[in-house]
């Protein structure tokens, strides 16, 4: 999951997974949503690859690919955990330091 989590956090490279989320496009229909070079947009991709985001398909000579489904899934759920942990330490965090203050007004 670190390697899908440091390629996602390029925003080049987030809005790519979205254009192949729901079906796969070759790199030329990706590369058109972009203000970059092709080959600017192979390398994005092949960091995806490397991270298993996205699978691609060989039709002569063009790629197409798509976002792999069980790796996004597994990205969102490891956020998803994350995101649900962060809010239980915040959650402690508040309650610990609100209980003094409740125990000096109860004093008084």
């Amino acid at each position: 999951m670190d390697a899908a989590l440091r390629a996602i956090a390029d925003p080049t490279r987030r809005k790519i997974l979205r254009l192949v989320r729901d079906g796969e496009l070759s790199v030329g229909e990706i590369a058109g949503e972009f203000a970059m070079t092709r080959p600017a947009i192979s390398q994005h991709l092949r960091v995806m690859h490397d991270a298993e985001l996205v699978m691609v398909r060989s039709e002569g000579t063009r790629r197409y690919y798509q976002a792999r489904p069980e790796t996004v899934a597994e990205l969102i759920r490891g956020i998803e955990t994350m995101w649900d942990d962060g809010l239980t330490q915040l959650k402690l965090a508040s309650e610990r330091d609100e209980w003094p203050a409740r125990a000096r007004k109860a004093n008084t």
